[in-house]
């Protein structure tokens, strides 16, 4: 009879190791969820940029990020058309990640792989700043000037 006891005696030592390991556990998992920041989000993006010259350009435009419900109107600069001969306004829509709070759409970017491709008669751009917030643009340009190069792009958020 004492044969038959041990399989039941290690069978219930093991259910309540497994027990005390997960009651230990459980609350330590917990916490770690607490402690981790909360989770990017995305927004919407549209912006309008125009650039005239000849030899030396002026550029600029605005645009909206439209995050959480909200409307934040934008600043944009630091644009360049490549060559500054002529005059140029070119359309972007796309999606901002890794947002965390509006304010993180601000900042200078750069192109992340490829930059700038032609697709489709359009544009499409992916960019980052330094907050880790990543553009991924697309739009058509309208008049005569040297393709967009939206690296070196910087938004801020309009007053």
């Amino acid at each position: 009879m004492a044969q038959n006891d041990r399989p039941s005696f290690k069978l219930e030592r093991r259910r309540l190791l497994t027990g005390m390991a997960a009651a230990l556990v459980a609350p330590a998992a917990g916490l770690g969820m607490l402690a981790t920041p909360a989770e990017a989000a995305s927004g919407r993006i549209e912006f309008r940029i125009t650039r005239a010259g000849f030899i030396f350009g002026v550029g600029g435009g605005s645009g909206s990020l439209f995050f959480q419900g909200q409307r934040y109107r934008l600043s944009i600069g630091g644009v360049s058309f490549g060559a500054t001969i002529g005059a140029a306004s070119a359309e972007f829509v796309g999606r901002a990640r890794n947002l965390r709070q509006a304010r993180d759409i601000q900042g200078n970017y750069t192109a992340v792989g490829a930059g700038l491709a032609a697709a489709g008669g359009g544009s499409v751009a992916r960019l980052r700043n330094s907050r880790g917030v990543e553009l991924e643009v697309s739009g058509k340009q309208i008049g005569l000037m040297a393709s967009i190069d939206l690296s070196g792009l910087r938004i801020r958020l309009a007053k």
